[in-house]
């Protein structure tokens, strides 16, 4: 069963010892089905809104205190994106400042290989959910951080395929 409520607030919120807010983030992808059932090597992700739809992006939200970093990367993808699957090795870590906020993060990116696409979750009423190519989400992410995290997974999924 999901849960169907974000979690909301900051007190159990981890931050680094500079006083940055720690943040983790997923990039749910799957391989594209042929039209007679079988699964291609064309990698799909899965990008969402912003909360206030104007922009485009790959599911993040605050580490907390009491979930492992893998965790929290499952559950921002329920919570933003309403997709279950597998929490896959992480990707890297970014330093950036957020432009709405002017604040510094440390953000960390997992794959999140995807198993299953929810009817209902918590931030559907606020978000849209859209499967692209590699290309056209990276033409619309508006993360550099989150473009250099999916550069990342292309190279390491093409290197497995070789």
């Amino acid at each position: 069963m999901v849960c169907l409520v974000s979690r909301t607030g900051r007190h159990l919120q981890r931050y680094d010892n500079l006083g940055r807010r720690q943040v983790v983030g997923c990039i749910p992808y799957r391989f594209k089905c042929s039209s007679d059932g079988t699964i291609s090597d064309e990698l799909e992700v899965l990008v969402i809104s912003s909360q206030k739809g104007q922009k485009m992006m790959f599911p993040k939200g605050g580490w907390e205190l009491d979930e492992s970093i893998e965790e929290a990367a499952l559950r921002e993808s329920i919570e933003e994106a309403g997709v279950l699957g597998n929490v896959e090795c992480e990707l890297g870590k970014w330093y950036f400042i957020s432009k709405s906020h002017g604040t510094f993060y440390e953000g960390y990116m997992f794959p999140l290989l995807v198993k299953e696409e929810l009817d209902f979750w918590p931030e559907q009423n606020v978000r849209r959910r859209t499967w692209m190519n590699v290309k056209e989400a990276r033409d619309v992410c508006q993360h550099w951080w989150m473009k250099e995290a999916l550069d990342i997974l292309v190279e390491r999924l093409a290197s497995l395929q070789q």
